[in-house]
């Protein structure tokens, strides 16, 4: 795969491309320093599958330049670094069509995780974010419960750990189920919520305003 690194520090530059490069053994990673140079690369590099963004760069606004990557590369997956964690920063981030929200201040091993989840098809935002972040716009009150869209109660525990980052295999471990299952209650659950990926389930999740105990 395809990365774009964008940020205006080497050493986090340097950083990430270190993450990838362990993530993905055949990544091809490039990089920027601004929002011009990240414009330049993907006019040459139209093939990049994701894009590493810092929120603030001397240039441009991140969250404008995301905006601006969405809408002409749609198919490019788009993850904001930031060393913020304010949870209306990360709230906007996702509405505007990021792929999820990666603290620069994470140990290596969690950005390794933060982003082979993302790779995986899934959303990383930072867990004390995602406690605290605002309803969706368009959210309604009065919200049906998980069990009233059909859910069962192993089904929540599965979707509890979905929305604290768990891969499938994660998730395996801590409810002690065969992988097999644990799929199958994925696909049941984003049949439930009427989305089609992790993404969508987060954010639908966080529209619905539920709660969930399992820590």
């Amino acid at each position: 795969m395809k990365y774009l690194v964008v940020d205006d520090h080497t050493l986090i530059r340097e950083a990430m491309h270190s993450v990838l490069v362990g993530v993905d053994a055949n990544a091809t990673v490039l990089l920027a320093s601004s929002g011009a140079q990240a414009r330049a690369v993907l006019a040459s590099e139209p093939d990049v599958d994701l894009v590493l963004l810092d929120l603030r760069l001397p240039d441009v606004d991140g969250l404008s330049l995301l905006a601006d990557f969405r809408k002409g590369f749609p198919a490019m997956a788009v993850v904001m670094l930031s060393g913020e964690r304010d949870p209306v920063t990360v709230r906007r981030a996702l509405d505007a069509g990021a792929a999820g929200f990666i603290p620069k201040t994470e140990s290596h091993e969690v950005l390794a995780s933060a982003l082979s989840l993302v790779l995986a098809g899934g959303v990383y935002v930072p867990r004390e974010a995602l406690g605290a972040l605002p309803p969706m716009q368009g959210a309604s009150q009065g919200a049906p419960s998980p069990e009233a869209l059909g859910m069962t109660g192993r089904q929540a525990d599965v979707l509890a750990l979905m929305m604290k980052g768990r891969t499938n295999k994660h998730i395996c471990r801590e409810l002690n189920l065969a992988e097999p299952t644990v799929k199958n209650h994925v696909t049941a659950i984003l049949r439930a919520l009427k989305v089609s990926s992790r993404t969508e389930a987060v954010l639908a999740v966080t529209k619905l305003g539920w709660k969930f105990d399992r820590s």
